[in-house]
């Protein structure tokens, strides 16, 4: 059994996802609710949660699911196609004509593991921070990212600054750029090539020479999957 409020949040939700496809933020649900405080609608998500009206989807940022309406709540204000029942908390408001559940708020949260050099090799350390990443710039298995540090790559469209996505992987094939851990100890990301019996690591800059390595040297750590870029 729902409170009134409970019932009146999750079809707000609900019908707003429908008639825009895009998830109200916490601010539109307290006016809305006319609420005097944002803790008020955390408290009611919390509520639904529990009751299992909606769910949190793994791995995705502020995502909720509707998963269900209770009898005699009021009908849609909406019916469109567009009404898959995935919505983003506190996502800026944008078209998105979507029709699949997942498809117009899909944000997933990566590991960020600190920062990784495009030039000389530095240490990339493991960290507890998160990205959010839209999921449309990874594809299938295990990602992380890193912060690049250095302009060796340059010339593949990869700045300093710049949030390297990385699939996790421990092969490469020639010409790939890849995150190579060098002697366990330092990090970096460049095209890996074999040459002859040597591993070698190629800049994406003609400032910088190539890195040569034993293969008992290097371990491959994952290769670029795609780059995430603030302004």
């Amino acid at each position: 059994m729902l409170t009134a409020k409970q019932l009146e949040l999750l079809c707000f939700i609900r019908d707003r996802l429908a008639e825009t496809g895009v998830s109200p933020s916490f601010e539109e649900m307290k006016e809305a609710l006319d609420l005097k405080s944002k803790s008020g609608v955390h408290r009611l998500i919390s509520a639904l949660e529990e009751r299992e009206f909606i769910r949190r989807l793994p791995n995705r940022a502020r995502a909720l699911e509707v998963t269900k309406v209770p009898e005699g709540a009021p009908a849609p204000r909406a019916s469109t196609a567009n009404a898959g029942n995935v919505v983003d908390l506190g996502a800026a408001r944008a078209p998105a004509p979507q029709s699949h559940a997942s498809a117009a708020n899909d944000v997933l949260e990566i590991p960020l593991h600190g920062r990784i050099a495009a030039g000389m090799p530095i240490e990339a350390m493991e960290g507890q921070s998160q990205l959010a990443v839209p999921a449309a710039l990874l594809g299938p298995g295990e990602h992380y990212a890193l912060e690049v540090a250095g302009d060796s790559m340059v010339e593949a469209g990869i700045l300093d600054g710049d949030y390297a996505l990385i699939r996790r992987t421990e092969t490469a094939r020639d010409g790939e750029i890849v995150v190579a851990l060098i002697d366990d100890s330092e990090a970096t990301l460049k095209y890996f090539r074999k040459e002859g019996s040597m591993v070698r690591l190629d800049p994406a800059n003609r400032a910088y020479d190539p890195q040569r390595y034993r293969p008992q040297q290097v371990r491959i750590q994952g290769k670029l999957a795609g780059l995430l870029r603030r302004y």
